[in-house]
């Protein structure tokens, strides 16, 4: 068996409980929630197929949406968002890198990884939020849950990820 796959496994688990068991419960202003599963995708390598991005994403999120009652949702948002990263790496990483290359703060530096990782939880969380209100009729509400949940998400997925760079140095 791949070890990469069995690495990207075990952080499916690590995300999925860490959001159901512990960030699932914080709702700051009753609207700002933690997302960090959407870093999953953010660590996705380069050379992995687009087929592949998908059927992780989807089991991710329909995971999360059967552990968080939140029917479809997830699993529609972090589709979405796996539809877009190869994409989206593709604006903020070299022709000349290389092709196994997994996004950090070491391999894209830090304002691009920054960015790349901003930009993708901002996707995952405004699909979340849209298709969780379903409708514009508390716009503000919406807003304040999309953009707080997408900062508070980002800083959180910064936070974990120069742990993890700092771990290896």
């Amino acid at each position: 068996m791949n070890f990469t796959i069995i690495r990207n496994a075990m952080m499916f688990v690590a995300l999925l409980l860490t959001q159901a068991a512990v960030l699932n419960h914080i709702h700051i202003f009753d609207y700002i929630t933690p997302m960090l599963y959407a870093y999953f995708i953010i660590r996705m390598r380069r050379d992995v197929p687009k087929w592949a991005i998908l059927i992780w994403c989807f089991a991710l999120g329909l995971c999360a949406d059967i552990l968080t009652n939140t029917p479809g949702v997830g699993a529609a948002s972090m589709t979405l968002a796996g539809l877009v990263q190869p994409y989206l790496l593709k604006l903020f990483v070299t022709q000349e890198s290389a092709e196994d290359l997994r996004p950090s703060f070491v391999t894209l530096g830090t304002a691009k990884y920054v960015s790349y990782a901003s930009t993708l939880t901002l996707v995952y969380c405004l699909t979340f939020f849209t298709l969780e209100a379903f409708n514009f009729f508390a716009w503000q509400q919406w807003l304040i849950a999309t953009f707080g949940s997408t900062l508070l998400s980002t800083a959180l997925i910064l936070a974990v990820e120069n742990v993890r760079t700092l771990g290896k140095s």
